[in-house]
């Protein structure tokens, strides 16, 4: 988010009803679009593609000024609609954003989080009672949930602090969430341990990010493209295509990932213990470890790939023999190390 003072056309005036605590707000618009639009034009002289709007009645075009609201009814009669009849609807919400409700922020599912907007208190009478809200607000960890009518309908709201103002995001009614029914795999599908360590480990190597070091690529590209022909310049080529084909293994393509991931970090392959390919023959990874002193290749990737999970103590009482491993990633690189060494003078 960045820091720049707001300068937007307000696209409501109104109140925020507190109880019997009022505030005068003014409602701006929170985000903002930076993507790239075109115009339709005609492919063989490229002259715009304009839309005129006409009346059916009179069959000539009209101005923007001429052009109202209409609600046709079933029968097909078409009843005027204007701002007034909407301005003066009997509900408490035409001007007022009513606060129903305090709930914890969790109790509000993403999916239901529509637009946003920011509340700008309304003048000097504002001050202090927007205040006391965003305090309020800040104290209590909540919430507050409210009803608004906004371009012809009542909508529901959720308001909270963000910096020193008070931000609104417009919310679903419940019933427009569809149901995530039949969308899951229907399969009876198992997920082993050893598939859930390594899926640890990879999202343990992307580690966080700081959003503001996200920017759309996307639109990048489209105003190179823009530039060079404008130029007359030949257009930037797209990347050939990463060789391989479909990758068939899960395991396979979870190492390859968290490999992929730590070489993106500039992560030497000396840092953290090395991700081994498993076998792909079933037969080999199947087979169960040898005890005493020499151990097949196989388990000796099996070993190498369980000290590349995010947790120390499951690779632990998974191993269950040999010398105890610590959850230190320095301890666990000596032990690796040495069993090499032993393995080659015993070879």
């Amino acid at each position: 988010m960045t820091g720049r003072v707001l300068h937007v056309r307000s696209i409501w005036n109104g109140a925020i009803s507190f109880g019997l605590v009022s505030i005068p707000i003014k409602l701006v618009n929170a985000t903002e679009s930076h993507s790239i639009s075109f115009r339709q034009i005609h492919t063989e002289d490229g002259g715009r593609i304009r839309y005129r709007k006409f009346c059916e009645l009179e069959d000539r075009e009209v101005t923007q000024g001429e052009i109202g609201k209409g609600y046709e009814d079933a029968d097909g009669t078409i009843i005027p609609i204007t701002e007034e009849d909407l301005s003066s609807l009997p509900i408490p919400t035409a001007k007022t954003i009513e606060i129903v409700a305090f709930v914890p922020a969790d109790r509000i599912d993403p999916l239901q989080m529509d637009a946003a907007y920011y509340l700008q208190a309304s003048g000097a009478p504002a001050a202090k009672p927007y205040t006391l809200l965003r305090e309020a607000l800040k104290r209590s960890n909540k919430v507050a949930i409210a009803k608004f009518a906004l371009r012809g309908r009542e909508r529901l709201g959720m308001l909270r602090v963000v910096g020193d103002a008070i931000a609104m995001h417009g919310l679903l009614w419940p019933d427009e969430v569809r149901a995530p029914e039949g969308l899951a795999p229907d399969a009876n599908v198992t997920v082993r341990d050893k598939e859930l360590d390594l899926a640890d480990a990879l999202m343990d190597t992307l580690g966080e990010v700081d959003l503001e070091d996200l920017h759309d690529e996307y639109r990048e590209a489209v105003e190179e493209v823009i530039a060079a022909k404008a130029a007359g310049e030949a257009l930037p080529q797209a990347p050939e295509p990463a060789a391989g084909g479909k990758v068939l293994d899960l395991m396979a393509a979870l190492e390859s990932s968290v490999r992929a991931a730590r070489e993106s970090r500039g992560e030497e392959a000396g840092e953290h213990a090395e991700v081994k390919s498993l076998p792909q023959d079933k037969t080999a990874r199947a087979a169960p470890k040898q005890t005493g002193g020499k151990k097949s290749t196989s388990a000796a990737k099996k070993t190498a790939a369980k000290k590349t999970t995010a947790s120390a103590k499951k690779s632990t009482a998974k191993s269950g023999q040999g010398t105890k491993k610590t959850a230190s990633k320095s301890t666990a690189k000596k032990t690796t190390a040495k069993k090499s060494a032993s393995r080659k003078r015993s070879a």
